[in-house]
């Protein structure tokens, strides 16, 4: 993830970030520390919102093949002829898809007021199927604002009060056509319900409309990825505007192969359970780097992938993989029977053997750190492009008291598969080699 890159993919990088110039030392040399610096308080990840010019079956798909409920939506059906939204709702993650109206019927204000007609069509037609927000929610939507513009954001929606102030939203820019939304409530009124209903304006969906019985396990957003050109003014910006501290690295040493490879930074908020990993691609391998690739269809950066946290990833993966060819999600092939005969070794204290066994059937990928471990596995590209996909984990260990004597999983306990990298990428390598025989026998005329 360097900001100089050289045609040597091993040399150092090194990133200059404002006034200040940091070497990427690679996972083995970095030293994590928390500075404890936000800028406004964060609470957490509240929801990834998807532009689309079709939400109705974009929402179904989504619901269908993760197990996530539609419980919300503003549509026709609500008296919204802007846009139509539906909201997806597992555990505490909540996923959004937004597709415009046509702007000759629209006579309604629109139930998320950062919405525009031509910015929406723009991005889908640049970007395909992609992320357009990633909202998290804080103490003060309007000081979290101000605060982020002051320190260099730039504004991409003012403040926003919704339905006499019971909630906030504002948004500034993140990379690429990708925002960062700010969502806050009136305590007494979040008391009562409000998120219930996602924001002012939504209604909840009649039982019959969703599919209520869905729960595959899913439980929260672990981390949102963003792949850009060069690391560095990213990570500089983002650092500078929200406080949040580097929680690890990567270069092309750690997580590359001999064809391709990245380098990655990870970005966190005090508490450490909002997490934005930034990768870049690195040059002079065999083969470009998939990094690169996501940049040319996705016309610039966004977001890579989501990671998904399951409370039972063999539950999880179950119900998934029974609707891989049914409307759900294809997932990269699973690496060679090697790599779990050596299973046991790595990973034998944490996992039984039934478990690594069912690790195996499912194609499920597990690494560790020095202070827990991670189950992983990653789907092929959700849309037309060969851009973002999902990521499916389950966290094992760090488990802390907070102040109060509660326990709770420290964020990014095991790391993110920095042992598994060369394993995804393969796969990743030998997707693309599959598109590119099809290019290559099916020539443009």
């Amino acid at each position: 993830m360097g900001g100089q890159v050289t045609d040597d993919a091993t040399a150092p990088t090194t990133l200059t970030t404002g006034m200040e110039s940091f070497h990427l030392v690679g996972y083995a040399n970095f030293v994590r520390a928390n500075p404890k610096s936000d800028r406004f308080k964060v609470k957490k990840f509240h929801h990834i919102e998807f532009w689309c010019l079709d939400a109705t079956n974009a929402a179904r798909r989504f619901s269908w093949g993760l197990g996530m409920p539609i419980v919300a939506k503003s549509d026709l059906s609500t008296g919204n002829s802007t846009h139509a939204s539906y909201l997806l709702r597992s555990g505490d993650f909540s996923l959004l898809f937004t597709a415009p109206y046509s702007p000759t019927i629209s006579s309604s204000s629109p139930s998320i007021p950062t919405f525009d007609f031509s910015a929406c069509r723009s991005f889908c037609y640049s970007h395909g199927l992609a992320v357009r927000s990633i909202a998290i929610e804080v103490d003060d939507a309007q000081q979290a604002f101000s605060t982020s513009v002051a320190n260099g954001a730039k504004p991409s929606s003012p403040p926003i009060l919704l339905d006499h102030g019971r909630a906030v939203i504002a948004e500034v820019h993140l990379y690429g056509d990708v925002v960062l939304r700010y969502i806050s409530y009136n305590n007494t009124e979040q008391e009562e319900g409000i998120d219930s209903r996602f924001l002012p304006g939504f209604e909840p969906m009649e039982e019959t409309s969703s599919y209520p019985l869905l729960d595959f396990g899913i439980r929260r957003l672990d981390h949102a990825v963003g792949n850009v050109p060069v690391l560095a003014p990213v990570v500089d910006y983002l650092k500078g505007f929200t406080g949040f501290h580097e929680f690890a690295e990567f270069t092309a040493d750690d997580v590359g192969t001999s064809e391709s490879g990245l380098n990655s930074v990870v970005l966190a908020n005090n508490d450490e359970m909002v997490l934005f990993p930034l990768n870049e691609p690195v040059y002079g391998t065999k083969r470009k780097s998939q990094i690169q690739t996501y940049l040319e269809h996705n016309e610039g950066p966004g977001v890579q992938h989501l990671a998904l946290m399951s409370e039972d990833i063999f539950r999880t993966l179950k119900e998934m993989r029974k609707r891989s060819g049914l409307g759900g999600f294809e997932f990269m092939p699973s690496p060679p029977p090697t790599y779990y005969r050596n299973l046991k070794n790595r990973a034998g204290d944490v996992l039984t053997d039934e478990q690594i066994k069912e690790c195996e059937e499912l194609g499920i990928l597990v690494d560790r750190d020095d202070q827990g471990t991670l189950l992983q596995i990653f789907t092929k590209p959700v849309g037309d492009r060969p851009t973002i996909f999902i990521e499916i984990i389950q966290r094992v260990g760090c488990v802390v008291e907070d102040n109060t004597g509660k326990p709770y999983q420290k964020g990014g306990c095991g790391g993110f598969g920095k042992g598994n990298f060369s394993e995804l990428f393969k796969s990743i390598e030998d997707y693309e080699k599959t598109l590119e025989a099809k290019c290559i026998t099916h020539p443009a005329t």
